[in-house]
Formats: structure tokens, C-alpha cells, sequence
């Protein structure tokens, strides 16, 4: 191997969601690679990340939200506070330098090309995990720098590098994300009914989705379409697990929670009853989560990649998501049920095919070689490539 790289990898939480999972796991497989590597993440309540990183782990002090006259203002006041943050904590440590600085997020590379023009820092790289429609002035305009500014732009789908060419005219490598198969498979680990009892799953079938109640996690769909599987299914449960975000998405938690309300004389109340939210996962329990589900249930409708897809496959559960990349990249009509994300019909008719045994067991084995495309070590290796272009 060349000269093992110094590599610092940004990231804008300590709470485990999709980009922030991909810079631990990528951090781990870059240091099994031999690379040196330390994760700056923002912390906002001291207690870093829940699982142990080979990597060495610096937590920037998140202090907490600033308020505004209006939600929308708050996140544009939140969003300038936490660049500034990093900013600020790579400032005070000057002796502290590498050969690259990489942020997963519009957060950390705006404040990485802060630092680029300050002279504090050698170069910048930003991994694009997708694009959002702002309807703030401020937050597209940081989306933007983020993207048009860094030294190297990376994507991790084919959908998100058309986007990319098209919208900003860069060329950006597609690097992989993976998934750990010694933390997911459907080898039952002993917390499985423990699991069960906490989050009362006493129903069956078990449908599963992770990511919370969000507009892009398509929610609202996913609810009516679980109301008609009650019809035929009235011992059914739904369990939208986590939830964490930098977003307030309260309008649209309200217009679900309304839902289930108005769905109520039909099936009486759905919420701790037939459908459950337990919130933020424990990082060492969802893994078994998994296996307390029959079907997993991610019909989202905009995506950087969807590693739940991939756990839940390395799980040995059926899935059905949306026909539509990134999912259409990775998977095909005999390794998940790709339904139409806008009609609620669609995902309800998978939900019921996906309950046939044959048909289950069918898409699992057929979905089990995806796992050998997508491993960390290969995105690790994918990246040394494209970061030697810039020593």
C-alpha cells in the first residue's frame, strides 16, 4: 500500500442516520485499509456516537438552536450556527492538519470552505447523498457553495451524478455505500422477544420502515396503504422506527397524526396499538429490530442511497420500496417489490403479495447477491483513488 493517507471526515451529528452512518462505517473501513482517520461530528448533548469506531472521534460542542421569529427562520439561524461551529473548533486546533478533509453534508463542507479560503485547511471534498428542493433562500444557497465550491464533488448513486451534471455541470465520481454483515444478518441474536415485549409488537404481520414520520419517507402514503392491510389483516402492526433529524417536520407529523385519528372509527386508535413508534433505535438493538419484522416497508420517495434497503435485505427480510432510482439501481422486480410511491393502493397490493410465503422467500434469495456489490472495504478503496487526484 502507498503511504497511508491522514484523513479528517466531517460529519453533522453524533445521532445515526443515513449520512452519518456512512462516514462511520466508511471511517472504519478506511482504517482497516491502514489510513489514518479522525470523524469531527457535531454533539449536541455530550454523548457522542452509541457504537465504538476504530477511528479516533473529535465532538465538536453543539450548542443549542437558536429561535426565530419563524420556523423557517430558526433553521436558516441554526444551520449558519452549526458551519460556524466547526469553524470555530478547527480554528482553535491549528496543529491539527491532514492530507484530506471530507464532509458528508452541506454543513461541514460550507465550513471546510471557510477554512480553504482562511488558508486552515489543504483542500476539500463533499460527498453528495442527495439534493434538496429549499424553499429557503439561505439553505439553497448553502446547498449550492457546498456542492459548486469543494475541490472534489462525490455522489453515491447514478441518480444523484445525472443530478449533479445537470444542475451544476460537475462531474462527480459515484463512490459505493455498503453494508456491515457482521452486524446484519437474519441470525437471530437472543433480543429478538425482548425487543417484542419493550415495544408491545404482539400483532402479525410485522411490517417495518426506518427513518421516521417525514414528507420524503413518504409516511402519509405508507399509513393509508397499512390502513387497507388492516381490513383483511386486523392483527397487523406498523412500526415506523426512528426519527432523528435537523428538520422540524411538524406540519406533516400533524397531517399524519390526523390521519390515524380520522382512520380510527374503521380500525379503532392506531397509534401504540397498530402502529408503533419507538423512536430513536438503539444502535445495538436494531439489528434485531429487523428480525422482528416479516416485511420491510421503505416506499420513500427521494433517496441518496436507502442503506436501510441494504440492512434489511443482509436481514433476510422481503422489501418493498420504490420503483424509482436510487432503488431501481441495485434492485430488480425479483429482489423487491418496486411499487409506485405516489399511490397508497400500489404499496397496500405489495404489502399483501409480500405476506405470500413463496412469494417472500422468493425475493429474499433472489436479493441475497446484491450484497456482495456493496460492501465498505470497496467504497473505502474507491475513495483512496479518488482522494490521491488531489495530493
Amino acid at each position: 500500500m502507498a503511504k497511508p493517507l491522514k484523513i479528517a471526515l466531517l460529519t453533522y451529528s453524533t445521532k445515526l442516520r443515513g449520512s452519518v452512518v456512512h462516514t462511520l462505517e466508511l471511517a472504519t473501513a478506511l482504517t482497516e485499509l491502514g489510513h489514518k482517520v479522525c470523524i469531527y461530528a457535531l454533539d449536541k448533548d455530550g454523548q457522542g456516537f452509541e457504537r465504538a469506531i476504530p477511528a479516533k472521534v473529535k465532538l465538536v460542542p453543539a450548542q443549542p438552536p437558536p429561535s426565530g421569529p419563524s420556523p423557517d427562520a430558526a433553521t436558516d439561524a441554526l444551520i449558519r450556527q452549526r458551519i460556524q461551529e466547526f469553524v470555530d473548533y478547527f480554528l482553535a486546533y491549528p496543529a491539527e492538519t491532514y492530507d484530506i478533509y471530507h464532509a458528508q453534508d452541506c454543513i461541514g463542507a460550507n465550513a471546510l470552505v471557510q477554512l480553504k479560503q482562511m488558508g486552515r485547511v489543504a483542500n476539500v471534498v463533499r460527498t453528495v447523498h442527495h439534493i434538496e428542493d429549499y424553499a429557503s433562500i439561505y439553505l439553497q444557497q448553502c446547498q449550492d457553495k457546498s456542492i459548486r465550491d469543494p475541490d472534489l464533488c462525490l455522489c453515491v448513486s447514478d441518480r444523484w451524478h445525472q443530478a449533479l451534471l445537470h444542475e451544476y455541470g460537475i462531474e462527480a465520481p459515484r463512490v459505493l455505500n455498503g453494508v456491515d454483515l457482521r452486524r446484519f444478518s437474519p441470525t437471530r441474536s437472543g433480543q429478538e422477544d425482548a425487543l417484542k415485549a419493550r415495544y408491545d409488537l404482539r400483532g402479525s404481520p410485522i411490517f417495518l420502515t426506518v427513518g421516521g414520520i417525514e414528507p420524503r419517507k413518504n409516511s402519509i402514503r405508507l399509513l393509508e396503504a397499512f390502513a387497507q392491510v388492516l381490513a383483511t389483516h386486523p392483527q397487523a402492526q406498523l412500526v415506523i422506527a426512528g426519527g432523528a433529524t435537523l428538520f422540524d417536520y411538524e406540519p406533516y407529523r400533524q397531517e399524519f397524526f390526523a390521519l390515524a385519528e380520522n382512520l380510527a372509527p374503521q380500525h379503532g386508535p392506531l397509534i401504540g396499538k397498530s402502529v408503533i413508534l419507538p423512536g430513536v433505535i438503539a444502535d445495538d438493538h436494531l439489528p434485531a429490530l429487523y428480525r422482528t419484522a416479516d416485511v420491510f416497508c421503505f416506499p420513500s420517495t427521494k433517496e441518496g442511497w436507502g442503506l436501510v434497503v441494504l440492512e434489511a435485505i443482509a436481514s433476510g427480510l422481503p422489501v418493498i420500496t420504490a420503483n424509482q432510482p436510487p432503488f431501481t439501481e441495485f434492485l430488480s422486480p425479483n429482489q423487491a417489490l418496486l411499487v409506485n410511491p405516489e399511490s397508497a393502493d400500489a404499496i397496500a397490493a405489495a404489502m399483501l403479495a409480500a405476506l405470500n410465503p413463496e412469494g417472500a422467500n422468493q425475493l429474499v434469495q433472489h436479493s441475497q447477491a446484491v450484497l456482495n456489490n456493496y460492501t465498505w472495504n470497496k467504497s473505502a478503496s474507491l475513495h483512496i483513488a479518488h482522494y490521491q487526484t488531489l495530493i
